[in-house]
């Protein structure tokens, strides 16, 4: 349990909270309530091994303490990228006894206003913080992230995450006033009336989680649509049930603790292949639907939802892009590139997959480098960074699935279809503490930018193409036209030239995506703060949305107007 002092932010009262988190939603200042070093100085000494126990308690029996409507059978077959089976049995959904009583529980929900739902929400987050090395170690060991991105990623800054989706719904939903007096003036006096503006929730919400990131891409639909007085029910990917598991168990106690009904949450695991997922989604009573995950099932959530009057926001694949022109700092940039591609060996929805730069080479603080002369300081960087197993698994992690790990060892067959070379091949690692654990550094693959068919499809995992142009111009409108046309998250450029920045500021503006210009130091292009950096876009096809601006919350309520005389 973290230590708590008299200046300490845990002393602050829930509206306190919401308070200052409005301020930095507006200002889109540094703001974190949760904070990302799981020091012992922050956390406090026991904190560690006590979330360690927590976690392990769970391994091996059924997972108990969640309320909602069960069908009496039991799924779960997690299995630890590092290899240890978790064993954990859930409590399988009856969906219609689980609809009926979300669209129960939500009318009391809905009356208590959006600034009540708003701090019972804070509570609620301020609950998971305590259990954040419990949950750490859970998506440590669903996701295959190294613990301590596991801790940070899953645990304090999804938490932050879901602070701010709070908080941008209660803003939206502060907008409209409770009752007004109109006025419309006339001969004598002026025609009253008196307007009362009601919040009104859509109904259901479906979440449905990914299973590398189950917490940080889950909580900003769980908290957004509780926020805006909808139910929810959670569907997780079912290799990463745990962390969300615990979340819905914390989220519950925490609405019955403030005289709500706790299945205003449920949990809705599945087995590997049930396809809860598209029966949940077809369900009259389900209104909202977030979704991250493949292109397949995400384009067909957005045309049926389309159809069906759901609101319906996706987070899909994407080639991730960066621009190399010149730079002032090539050792700076290459440890830069090199820890983004190496993080979480690729498996970010953020981590860059496409490197332009021309094939002429590029200019240096260093003199002239060729574009074979890149690619093998790239490769050298990267060789460094995870030279060392043992330190290497910190920032590598384990792959997550099959196709991650085929990819991985198949460079030469990619780099071949491509018409290309294996710049640098990726390299497998042995954990010193999981010898079942596969773990990969990643792989650089050279091709000629006319290699559309290669660099154009997402390679999830450690696979990266450095893509030689004809210029940096081509370089810039590649970028722009495979964006535009295929999605990204992220996109980055490196130049000394303020003519080529401005130049690569309207690219990204074109092609709908976040830029990140001569990123040289600790921020990374993969990387991005709750409160200031809005993840995702909603204007390219890797996703409809972004964590969290208005258009994120204000479709998840209505509001309903009843006028009389005054």
């Amino acid at each position: 349990m973290r230590d708590v002092t008299a200046t300490d932010q845990t002393a602050q009262t829930p509206d306190q909270v919401l308070d200052d988190a409005l301020k930095a939603l507006a200002e889109r200042s540094y703001f974190s309530r949760y904070p990302e070093s799981p020091s012992p100085r922050v956390y406090g000494e026991n904190a560690a091994p006590e979330g360690l126990s927590a976690y392990e308690a769970h391994l091996g029996k059924p997972f108990e303490g969640l309320a909602g409507a069960f069908d009496g059978s039991s799924v779960g077959d997690e299995v630890s990228p590092y290899g240890p089976t978790l064993g954990v049995a859930y409590p399988h959904l009856d969906v219609d006894a689980a609809m009926q009583a979300a669209s129960t529980a939500i009318p009391a929900w809905r009356d208590a206003g959006a600034r009540k739902r708003a701090t019972v929400l804070v509570e609620a987050l301020d609950a998971l913080n305590e259990r954040s090395f419990e949950i750490g170690n859970a998506v440590h060991h669903t996701s295959g992230q190294p613990f301590v991105m596991a801790f940070q990623a899953g645990a304090p800054q999804a938490q932050d995450r879901g602070l701010e989706a709070v908080a941008a719904a209660y803003a939206e939903q502060a907008r409209v006033p409770e009752s007004v007096t109109w006025e419309k003036p006339g001969k004598g006096e002026p025609l009253r009336m008196r307007k009362d503006y009601r919040i009104v929730p859509r109904g259901v919400a479906l979440v449905v989680g990914c299973n590398t990131f189950p917490t940080w891409n889950a909580y900003p639909g769980i908290f957004a649509s509780l926020a805006t007085g909808n139910a929810v029910v959670v569907k997780p990917h079912p290799r990463a049930i745990l962390p969300l598991a615990m979340t819905v168990e914390t989220l519950q106690k925490t609405l019955q603790d403030n005289g709500f009904d706790p299945q205003l949450v449920q949990l809705a695991p599945e087995a590997d292949g049930e396809g809860l997922a598209k029966t949940l989604a077809e369900r009259d009573e389900v209104k909202i639907i977030d979704y991250t995950g493949g292109p397949g099932f995400g384009g067909w959530l957005e045309r049926e939802g389309a159809a069906r009057g759901q609101q319906v926001y996706t987070e899909k694949a994407g080639v991730n892009t960066v621009v190399v022109d010149s730079t002032d700092n090539l050792k700076a940039m290459l440890g830069n590139l090199a820890f983004s591609l190496s993080l979480y060996t690729g498996q970010m929805c953020t981590t860059p997959q496409n490197i332009y730069l021309p094939k002429g080479g590029i200019d240096t603080d260093e003199g002239h480098v060729s574009f074979e002369e890149f690619g093998q300081k790239l490769g050298g960087a990267i060789g460094r960074l995870t030279g060392d197993d043992e330190k290497a698994v910190e920032i590598l992690g384990a792959t997550v699935n099959d196709d991650v790990r085929s990819r991985a060892g198949s460079l030469a067959s990619i780099a071949a279809d491509a018409g290309g070379s294996v710049v640098a091949d990726s390299r497998e690692v042995t954990h010193p503490k999981y010898p079942d654990a596969v773990v990969r550094t990643p792989g650089l693959v050279g091709v000629d930018v006319a290699a559309r068919d290669a660099y154009t499809t997402e390679q999830f995992g450690p696979v990266t193409f450095l893509i030689g142009t004809d210029s940096t111009q081509q370089s810039l409108d590649t970028f722009a036209e495979t964006v535009r046309r295929h999605g990204a998250m992220t996109a980055s450029v490196y130049s000394t030239d303020e003519g080529v920045l401005d130049a690569a500021r309207d690219a990204a503006v074109d092609a709908g995506v976040a830029l990140s210009e001569n990123l040289l130091g600790q921020v990374f292009v993969n990387q991005t703060a709750a409160f200031s950096d809005y993840h995702g876009t909603g204007a390219n096809p890797a996703a409809n949305s972004a964590y969290s601006d208005s258009a994120f919350v204000a479709g998840r309520f209505r509001v309903i107007t009843a006028r009389r005389h005054v």
